[in-house]
């Protein structure tokens, strides 16, 4: 019996002892590599000695002081360290404790940066389908996985949702990327011009779809588009790279590779690794500027924001990121863990679609390849690659309701960055021996 309120009480865990390298060990002395991150968050693994000693190191100096009192040293270094990295004018940083508390902070900011314009009417935010933001209230309202929506329906603010940039799913027969992303951004444009151009204050997005839909990239120039709609009503674009972003596509910030720069973007996960809970959110100077030079004071705030030890963790991260240069390592393993998973599951007839960008893949099981037909809810396939994954020692991280929030299946990939081309090609033939159990390539099992 445990005192513990689990995410799911009816399932029994097993017990993490230890971590080391890209393994997690439990009670038994049973090693999984963990080619999740657990939610995209390990990207350095586990028991990196550098973070250790820096939170070690951080915590005989000052390990919190609260933010309506001080600053701290370590916090102002890792801003000026995430400033210096990101795209644009996106100079300030609001340290948060998670990638929630990071999109509910953009939200508000949103929301008070018009107000202090005497804007006052922008108040409708617009999303995508099949999208995710984070469990608050706030980010959960604006966010179109239905499945975690739909209990929570009447205690959520009116959102706005748009079709996501899902090629696999929704381009169509003969429809160019460019002329399918000129498309969703007419949509875009569309549903401003129906709320109103001066009600709606931001469109939000995740510049590669996470967990929802399964590392999802955006075609051509997608964001580009957006970013151009978005100007012409005076929208701001907010970008959710709480799990794409610090790296995990290959880039510390995942919309470089697209080349835009949001008004607000929002980072965790990967931020501090796991060795600390940490998110952000970055503004440009203009939101910045227009808040100082109005009220003078950003109306939002938590006990943790600015923590000294998480902010430790983090620098250390990403000091560790750039100079051993593992940006360049998670381009090279991505590239391979795609191939390699075409390799040895791309005939397979219930493997759909391999995509993503860098150290995020996602791999789409259906029950037909050529009609792209789902596979029946009810027999829960991407659970059972989980356990399946599990008992081979493997760490995955699959979704159901890929498609529209009950239909469809899908596996996430999200390894440490440190991972060798030895590691991918453990993690592409473990990962093929779970698909050939759960999904027999012999006969179409669950047509």
């Amino acid at each position: 019996m445990t005192n513990v309120f689990h995410r799911n009480p009816r399932q029994t865990l097993a017990v993490a002892v230890a971590g080391k390298g890209i393994e997690l060990i439990d009670s038994n002395g049973k090693h999984y590599i963990d080619a999740s991150g657990g939610a995209a968050v390990s990207c350095l693994g586990h028991g990196h000695p550098r973070v250790i000693e820096a939170i070690k190191a951080q915590l005989d100096t000052i390990a919190y002081a609260h933010t309506s009192f001080f600053t701290t040293e370590v916090s102002e270094t890792l801003a000026d360290t995430l400033v210096q990295a990101a795209p644009g004018d996106l100079d300030h940083v609001y340290f948060v404790s998670g990638g929630s508390e990071a999109v509910e902070a953009a939200l508000k900011l949103a929301r008070q940066y018009f107000v202090e314009l005497g804007q006052t009417g922008r108040r409708h935010f617009i999303a995508r389908r099949q999208s995710y933001h984070g469990n608050t209230l706030g980010a959960l309202a604006i966010g179109g996985n239905a499945w975690r929506r739909e209990p929570f329906l009447p205690l959520l603010v009116p959102a706005h949702h748009v079709s996501p940039c899902y090629a696999y799913r929704d381009q169509a027969a003969g429809e160019t990327d460019v002329q399918y992303a000129q498309r969703l951004a007419d949509e875009l444009e569309a549903k401003i011009l129906e709320l109103g151009p001066e009600s709606v204050a931001a469109f939000v997005a995740e510049t590669v779809v996470g967990a929802t839909a399964g590392a999802v990239p955006p075609v051509a120039d997608y964001l580009k588009r957006i970013r151009a709609v978005c100007d012409k009503y005076g929208v701001l674009l907010i970008l959710d790279e709480v799990m794409s972003g610090m790296g995990r596509t290959g880039y510390l910030f995942a919309c470089e590779e697209d080349g835009v720069v949001p008004d607000i973007v929002t980072i965790a996960k990967g931020l501090g690794a796991g060795y600390q809970p940490i998110g952000a959110m970055l503004s440009t100077r203009r939101i910045y500027d227009t808040i100082v030079g109005g009220s003078g004071f950003f109306q939002h705030g938590h006990t943790y924001i600015g923590h000294a030890t998480a902010c430790a963790a983090a620098l250390a991260v990403q000091r560790t990121i750039a100079e051993e240069g593992l940006l360049a390592n998670v381009q090279a393993r991505g590239e391979q863990l795609r191939a390699r998973l075409r390799e040895v599951l791309g005939e397979h007839p219930n493997v759909g679609d391999i995509r993503g960008r860098g150290l995020f893949v996602g791999v789409e099981f259906v029950a037909d390849r050529a009609t792209k037909a789902t596979l029946d809810p009810a027999l829960k396939v991407h659970a059972k690659l989980k356990s399946t994954a599990m008992q081979n020692g493997l760490l995955v991280y699959p979704m159901g309701g890929t498609v529209d929030g009950v239909h469809g299946d899908h596996v996430l990939f999200a390894p440490p960055f440190i991972c060798t081309e030895q590691d991918i090609d453990r993690i592409a033939g473990l990962f093929a021996q779970t698909v050939g159990t759960v999904l027999p390539s012999s006969r179409n099992a669950f047509a």
